[in-house]
């Protein structure tokens, strides 16, 4: 009796220890631990949409982003630069027509073989990878699996590996409303990432790291333009979750904030909570487009004296910091739909100077002290900010405007990053003035 009683205690007390044990194992997380690109340090990334669709694409949304609702024509066209489709495998014939009578052809960001050809291009030209926007809107459905925005990104997951290029989330709160939504569905949407998309835990993991840890955007803090309130929105615990959920958290937080978010003026609300929220990320990025233009700033020393003064703040808070530099602006074709925002646009409103403007905001972030960049945008030819192929003879009629390329090669934007990537990591000569191709120690 004796013995059956001391055996029974020792199991018990064995089955004890291993409960305890097991307990006390942390959850394992779901990321890759390393990756093929540890740091953003050194790197030129830019913003990547991939919201253009077309009539007839497998995604069945009409012409969106290129027209109003379902319509893409002279009345009801969005875009003000026309995208080179000479090298598409795939395109759609829209009804504007050139000189000689042929109809204009366009891609869609819906089709394997077009993500295939920018992330090409990406490597071609020394473009080190992409952020892919994923917008709220599309999180509110993140059980529903498959849809053309996760089609796009496992496409454009797989062309980053065959391509060697970085690639990153960033999520845009634009479409989060005022009332009756928080950033809950973000935390969801990037659960289903992680498990079903497997972002950072590819075989030959591309996907960005900061620190050692994924790195994950968050853009729309701070701008008064915005309907929900910043304090309202639960920002505060999905930071949290990321940096610290067991299972899917130990990432990096990029933030996307106003030009302004020092001062917590002009641009951006006059709201503290804001630099309270800012402290708690890894990167600062502050949102320059449309906010220096060489029609008025000399941007050497505008924009210079503007980075340097972020880049102390953010050292003096232990941060990373990001610029972001644009090629031009341009959206009167957008903008045409709203009659009080037209009359203050222009084509070409924020000229590109065949490249002058771009390269000079390149070289001053540089000089500035910035150790990594952000160009706005890879593909955007609805506000005129892309870098990829654009047309120096768009299809123009007097019914129908877009802006061309100053007669330069469609591939100058592309060409002009890459030498900006390796100006940054001090691979060629630092210098102001912009390359030309003809410069040999370019290519050496």
């Amino acid at each position: 009796m004796t013995y059956k009683i001391k055996s029974t205690r020792k199991l018990i007390l064995t089955i004890v220890a291993l409960s305890l044990s097991t307990m006390s194992l942390p959850a394992q997380r779901k990321h890759a631990n390393q990756s093929d690109h540890p740091s953003y340090k050194g790197l030129i990334m830019a913003g990547y949409q991939g919201w253009f669709r077309a009539e007839g694409d497998t995604a069945n949304e009409g012409w969106r982003h290129y027209g109003r609702g379902d319509k893409f024509d002279p009345e009801n066209n969005t875009i003000d630069f026309w995208p080179d489709v000479s090298e598409y495998r795939k395109t759609y014939e829209t009804e504007f027509k050139y000189p000689n009578g042929e109809n204009a052809r366009v891609f869609s960001s819906a089709d394997k073989s077009t993500i295939d050809l920018h992330f090409k291009w990406m490597k071609d030209y020394g473009v080190d990878g992409v952020f892919m926007q994923r917008f709220f809107g599309v999180t509110r459905n993140y059980k529903a699996l498959n849809k053309t925005q996760d089609k796009i990104l496992r496409n454009a997951i797989n062309a980053s590996k065959e391509n060697g290029r970085a690639i990153a989330i960033m999520y845009d709160l634009s479409g989060l409303r005022a009332d009756g939504e928080d950033c809950s569905s973000i935390i969801e949407d990037w659960k289903m990432l992680v498990d079903e998309l497997k972002v950072t835990s590819q075989d030959d993991n591309n996907y960005l790291y900061h620190n050692g840890k994924p790195l994950v955007a968050i853009w729309g803090l701070g701008f008064p333009d915005r309907p929900y309130n910043t304090r309202k929105i639960g920002i505060n615990r999905l930071i949290d979750f990321l940096k610290n959920d067991p299972v899917y958290g130990g990432c990096s937080i990029l933030l996307g904030v106003p030009t302004y978010f020092r001062d917590l003026n002009k641009d951006c609300l006059p709201d503290p909570y804001l630099h309270e929220v800012i402290e708690s990320a890894d990167i600062v990025l502050p949102w320059m487009v449309q906010r220096f233009t060489p029609l008025v700033h000399n941007i050497q020393d505008h924009l210079r004296d503007h980075v340097i003064e972020d880049i102390k703040w953010t050292r003096d808070r232990n941060m990373d910091y990001v610029p972001v530099i644009t090629p031009g602006f341009s959206w009167r074709n957008l903008s045409l739909n709203n009659p009080g925002l037209a009359k203050y646009t222009a084509y070409g409103a924020i000229p590109r100077l065949g490249g002058r403007f771009y390269w000079e905001q390149m070289a001053t972030v540089i000089n500035a002290g910035a150790e990594m960049v952000y160009v706005a945008m890879f593909d955007e030819v609805d506000e005129g900010t892309a870098i990829f192929k654009v047309s120096d003879t768009p299809p123009n009629s007097e019914e129908a405007h877009f802006v061309d390329n100053d007669g330069m090669p469609s591939d100058h934007y592309l060409w002009l990053t890459g030498q900006g990537a390796r100006m940054l990591r001090k691979e060629i000569p630092f210098n102001y003035e912009m390359p030309t191709r003809d410069q040999t120690y370019l290519e050496e």
